[in-house]
């Protein structure tokens, strides 16, 4: 019994392994990918998978698949190293499973369908071919995130959405999720101690493997990045055999933050008018209510220096490409951090422009009652075309007048399609687009930051100067 348990171990490994040399062959650029997957037969799926860590096989699916056509296992060894590739197992959050397990095949076979190497060619049947159109008429690329998006819209019988399923399954996704241990199930005979001690002991099993999933997350990410630099200057050939792997690279390796970290960018630091806890020694003052009954030897400041929004410009581009929707969306993203009494100080200075190719509005807001009244009256003015120069200009001529004192940036919602100042202001500046599951790489001046606004996360790309 162990005598046949090595040799399927061994069989399973020399399809591997032939699969990725023929691979490495075809897609020299996947070279450090390929060297990440060590392999393990594993009895627990009837098929094949990977955790991220190593492809996890079971033999008679693997011989099953390379008996009927080796390509077959090219693509299953490519589907799963794209998965990895683009981290699909470690962004699902709080996405519907089946939903986000679909859409992650879909946009790896897409891929894969597009490559024109031997080693990877298939037929693209009617069915695929049909929603690769059907998906590209809403994206341009066929990202995980925005085919996610167009199947949650699509309401999708429970037929229609099998079926699609069985069309693009490829790999087993099991591995992907790690099971909680069945040892979180405690006897209910047991005392509350011991079901504490437990509780804890699950916790911190669970922060430990979280952390090795943001190790792992991050090997990918490395990986990724290689690839993409590999693709763009010494394989630029192949990149542009690869086309949408290369657009998808872009896409994935974009660099992510917090918005609010990114609109820390433009706080001041400056006294505020609470107390600072942390300016004075607790000795004295404790040794003043004990010596005193109710006088203590030192008090509290009443002024604190902290870091908080004191003037900001918020330009809206209103031409005709900008729809009053999707401006509405990034006002709300920006009023729901700037709305929280701790991103001001007390007294602050805000104003939000209106301008397509000439300033339509200009409302200055100077507190947090104003902008909600703001948000709730909002209406768009303008539809011409577009015209970054007067915003600058307009904001030059303020600066002149002493409107603002301590200028710290501009953010302009654009859809990119305009005319640039040639010189660099004497204030930071960000232009921002909101990405509706699409990827267009919009130039923007080197002295200037590039935002992307999407539906989960803010990317945020900054120019070297």
């Amino acid at each position: 019994m162990n005598e046949t348990h090595q040799k399927l171990i061994q069989i399973g490994q020399k399809i591997l392994g032939a699969s990725r040399n023929e691979l490495y062959l075809s897609m020299r650029f996947l070279d450090v990918a390929l060297s990440m997957l060590p392999y393990e037969m594993n009895l627990s799926s009837l098929y094949v998978g990977t955790d991220g860590i190593k492809i996890l096989f079971n033999p008679r699916y693997l011989i099953q698949r390379y008996l009927s056509d080796r390509v077959l296992v090219n693509r299953l060894y490519l589907h799963m190293l794209l998965h990895c590739i683009f981290r699909h197992p470690f962004h699902q959050g709080e996405r519907d499973e089946s939903y986000w397990h679909l859409a992650c095949d879909i946009a790896v076979e897409s891929i894969i369908d597009a490559l024109p190497y031997r080693s990877v060619k298939l037929v693209v049947s009617d069915r695929r071919a049909e929603w690769y159109e059907r998906l590209r008429a809403n994206l341009k690329v066929l990202s995980a995130e925005g085919i996610y998006e167009q199947l949650q819209q699509a309401n999708l019988s429970i037929q229609e959405f099998g079926k699609l399923q069985l069309e693009f399954w490829v790999d087993d996704h099991v591995f992907w999720e790690k099971q909680k241990d069945d040892d979180q199930e405690n006897d209910q005979n047991q005392d509350q101690n011991q079901e504490n001690q437990q509780d804890q002991q699950d916790q911190e099993d669970q922060e430990d493997q979280e952390e090795r999933r943001q190790q792992l997350e991050e090997q990918w990410r490395d990986v990724s990045e290689k690839m993409q630099t590999n693709l763009e200057t010494f394989s630029q050939e192949a990149g542009q055999e690869a086309g949408d792997l290369l657009q998808y690279l872009r896409i994935e390796n974009r660099e992510r933050y917090d918005y609010r970290r990114f609109l820390e960018k433009f706080v001041t630091c400056k006294e505020d008018l609470q107390v600072d806890d942390d300016s004075y020694d607790y000795i004295f003052y404790t040794y003043g209510l004990q010596l005193y009954g109710n006088m203590p030897l030192i008090e509290a400041l009443e002024y604190k220096e902290v870091q908080k929004i004191e003037e900001l410009v918020i330009a809206i581009d209103t031409s005709e490409s900008c729809e009053g929707d999707t401006v509405r969306r990034f006002l709300e993203e920006t009023y729901a951090i700037l709305q929280q009494q701790e991103s001001f100080f007390h007294t602050f200075h805000i104003h939000i422009i209106q301008c397509d190719t000439k300033i339509q509005q200009d409302h200055v807001i100077t507190s947090a009652e104003e902008l909600a009244a703001y948000m709730e009256s909002f209406d768009l003015r303008g539809n011409g075309g577009t015209d970054f120069r007067p915003v600058f200009s307009y904001v030059s001529d303020l600066i002149e007048k002493k409107t603002f004192r301590n200028l710290k940036g501009l953010l302009y919602f654009t859809d990119g399609w305009g005319a640039f100042p040639k010189k660099r202001p004497p204030y930071d500046t960000a232009f921002l687009f909101f990405d509706e599951g699409t990827y267009n790489e919009r130039e923007v001046p080197p002295w200037a930051m590039k935002v992307i606004l999407g539906k989960e996360d803010l990317y945020i790309k900054q120019n070297k100067e």
